[in-house]
């Protein structure tokens, strides 16, 4: 098996190039911002490309942790390699700033997408959930192939391009496990996604990406967290959680196989709930079965018949 490369912070770390590359950006507007970041949508005038252009104020983050969570996502994203994943160009150092060059997602996020629908009043339409869900599920399975677990999987990392292409983002928070680590402990995640084995905080492995994947699923058929709630604190949210108490997708909404899904992927044990391949292999199945059944139904109007 071929080791792992890291990437550090170091103003003479080979892997990170040090120096003027900025100057073969030309920056356009800002994107997106975090505590210590900002995201610039950039033109790359090497490659031609629009791309997203994450500026790390690392003078500014005295938590080593926190700076060695910046730079994990480079080390994550120089292992990956797929469609529906976002591309990591290159990252190098101008000013004692870390700069990671990645691809640009330009039709938005799946937050963005609810929120709209909510607002709207609109349902997302069962064929797009299928077609979504089964580009997720092809990402995750390519990173759990890796060994890598995403551990933030939810509706904001979740990117789209304008042609509809999912964009499996955002990887700060990824772990990746040898092969001699079978479980990690760390709590970290966005709290309305984490499993009930993070909340007990008792060491959790790959299902805990499937409880997420569960909870992302719920929410496209919902527009709502399955664990939301009116005067909902962080105690409250947790015992929902660790007791698997969420409303039912309504049975006028969308398919059985949504609903049986949602409940399979959330299950208090997570020995009980589908691995990666499963859990695309089926919701592949369900996308060609809608989309087939969509063009047939075209096919006849068109025809008269």
């Amino acid at each position: 098996m071929n080791e792992r490369k890291e990437v550090a912070i170091s103003e003479t770390d080979p892997d990170i190039e040090n120096f003027p590359l900025l100057l073969s950006y030309s920056i356009e507007t800002k994107i997106g911002r975090g505590q210590f970041s900002e995201v610039y949508k950039a033109r790359c005038q090497k490659r031609q490309i629009n791309v997203a252009l994450k500026k790390i104020k690392i003078s500014k983050i005295s938590d080593e942790k926190l700076k060695s969570d910046c730079v994990k996502e480079i080390n994550i994203l120089q292992q990956l390699n797929h469609l529906n994943i976002i591309k990591y160009f290159e990252s190098f150092i101008e000013s004692n700033e870390l700069f990671i060059v990645l691809e640009l997602a330009d039709g938005g996020d799946l937050a963005g997408l609810i929120n709209y629908c909510k607002k709207e009043r609109l349902l997302i339409p069962e064929t797009y959930i299928w077609k979504y869900f089964s580009q997720i599920t092809l990402a995750l399975q390519h990173m759990h192939s890796k060994r890598i677990m995403h551990r933030d999987i939810k509706p904001a990392n979740i990117f789209l391009t304008k042609n509809g292409v999912i964009k499996l983002g955002d990887l700060g928070l990824g772990r990746f496990f040898s092969n001699k680590t079978l479980i990690t402990h760390s709590l970290v995640g966005t709290p309305y996604y984490m499993s009930p084995e993070q909340i007990n905080e008792c060491g959790y492995d790959f299902k805990s990406d499937i409880w997420s994947t569960g909870c992302l699923l719920y929410e496209l058929a919902t527009l709502q967290s399955p664990f939301c709630g009116e005067k909902m604190n962080l105690y409250t949210l947790c015992q929902k959680i660790k007791f698997c108490d969420y409303p039912p997708i309504p049975c006028d909404l969308y398919s059985q196989q949504i609903r049986d899904l949602v409940v399979s992927c959330l299950r208090v044990d997570p020995h009980y709930r589908p691995d990666i391949n499963n859990l695309h292999d089926y919701s592949q199945k369900m996308h060609l079965k809608l989309n087939f059944t969509v063009q047939l139904f075209t096919c006849l109007s068109l025809s008269g018949v």
